[in-house]
This record gives C-alpha cells, structure tokens and sequence, in this order.
C-alpha cells in the first residue's frame, strides 16, 4: 500500500532500507571481494549494507 501524496516529505518517501535484494548482496559481496562468478547465488553470507 502507499502513502497519499499529502503525507509525504517535500522529497517525498525517503526510507534507509536495512535488507538487501539478493543481486544487491552479490553486488556488494563482489565489491568486498567474496563472491565469484562461480559461486551459489542462494545461501549468501549476511551483509550489511554500505553507510
């Protein structure tokens, strides 16, 4: 469900989302280092997303 236009911010919905997709853990993963091409894509490490 969404919010009405009249409650949300001048920027409207800005929420920091603290659970990742999956290709954004295996983006995040191959930018730490890892994560392979060759690698599972299910039962990926916990991330925390960037700061």
């Amino acid at each position: 469900m969404s919010q009405h236009k009249s409650l949300q911010g001048p920027k409207g919905l800005v929420v920091k989302r603290n659970v990742l997709k999956r290709f954004e853990r295996v983006e995040l993963l191959r930018k730490r280092g890892q994560w392979t091409a060759g690698d599972r894509v299910q039962g990926l490490r916990k991330t925390a997303p960037e700061v």
